[in-house]
Formats: C-alpha cells, sequence, structure tokens
C-alpha cells in the first residue's frame, strides 16, 4: 500500500474537525436554556456556580462565576453538566492550547472567567474556536510537522500535527456528551 504523499494534510486535519463544528456540533448547541446548560442530573456533579455557592476547596477562576476543579481529580471522576463541559473545552481544550501555540490570550482554569449563562458559553466557545481554528489552518505543513515545544510538557517533542488530532478527538468526545446531556434533557421532560 503506498502513502499518499501529495495529500494536504494541514488542510485535511482542520477539515476533520471544522466539516463536524459547522455540521453537527455547533448546531446542536443553539437554543441551549440557562437551565439547561446548570442543570444536574445526578447528585453531585461538578457544575459552574456563582462564587460563594460553591465549595471553596474546588471552586476556581475569575469573576462572578467558577467551575468546580481538583488536581489530581477524584477517582471515580465526577459526573459533570452541560456548563462544566463547555467550560473545560472553552479552557482545557481551546483556550489554553490557542494561547500556548498561536499567540491567543493567556488561558487557564484558575484565571478563565466562567459563563453565567448559556448564551455568554457559547459565545466564549465561538470566540474560542474560532481563534484555535483559525491558528491551526495557517500551521501549513511545515507547521503542522514542527514540535509541539514545551508548553505540551511530555509531547513536547510530538509534532504539532498530533496536537491537532488530540485536539479534534476531545472536541469531538465532549461535544458528544454535551450533546447526549441535551437528548437527557429532552426526554426527560
Amino acid at each position: 500500500m503506498s502513502v499518499a504523499r501529495d495529500v494536504a494534510w494541514d488542510k485535511e486535519l482542520h477539515e476533520q474537525l471544522d466539516w463536524h463544528w459547522r455540521e453537527h456540533l455547533r448546531p446542536r448547541l443553539d437554543g441551549l436554556t440557562d437551565e439547561e446548560y446548570f442543570w444536574e442530573p445526578v447528585p453531585g456533579c461538578w457544575n459552574v456556580r456563582k462564587r460563594g455557592e460553591a465549595d471553596p476547596g474546588l471552586a476556581i477562576g475569575e469573576g462572578e462565576y467558577t467551575i468546580d476543579y481538583a488536581f489530581p481529580e477524584p477517582r471515580p471522576a465526577p459526573f459533570t453538566t452541560i456548563a462544566w463541559r463547555l467550560g473545560h473545552v472553552i479552557v482545557g481544550v481551546f483556550g489554553a492550547r490557542t494561547a500556548a501555540h498561536f499567540g491567543g490570550a493567556p488561558c487557564s482554569y484558575p484565571s478563565h472567567p466562567y459563563a453565567g449563562s448559556a448564551s455568554e458559553a457559547l459565545k466564549q466557545l465561538d470566540d474560542v474556536y474560532e481563534a484555535w481554528s483559525a491558528g491551526v489552518r495557517g500551521l501549513g505543513v511545515e507547521g503542522m510537522a514542527r514540535p509541539c515545544g514545551p508548553a505540551e510538557g511530555p509531547y513536547a517533542e510530538a509534532p504539532m500535527a498530533a496536537l491537532v488530532l488530540h485536539i479534534n478527538r476531545e472536541a469531538l468526545h465532549h461535544g458528544a456528551e454535551i450533546a447526549l446531556l441535551r437528548d437527557l434533557w429532552a426526554h426527560q421532560r
């Protein structure tokens, strides 16, 4: 079997997530309500909470809202809400990586101003996805082959293509979880 050497892998890796984002995932988030955003389907959920209403041992973030967070994560991991999962995608999946690799604004779990509404979270998500996507589009073939660098710790020597594939998997994985929670919300009514 021969390997296709003239494939524009930079374009293909970007398109893998972007097509899914435009055609499936982002449209599934339209109409998200605040009640659904904060819904805790089981006791003990990790969520985004008003500062002062959160467990001080778990609450991190800047602004009026914080996210429940612990490192290392407890075993078993707590069930997480749509708000928490969106916060994770915004900060841990796209935001921190955009900051580290594409000159985006600094972004970390402790410094992020978590959204207090579904519409605010979706605006944050759209903004950080667009910044990540623009960075990936700008890598080109050579950029996809360069090492990730120290921001990726033990994966510093891995090519950027490996990071892009990892972020694609993370976005698809967490997007599917959020879509499933939306289905459960709709069908439990």
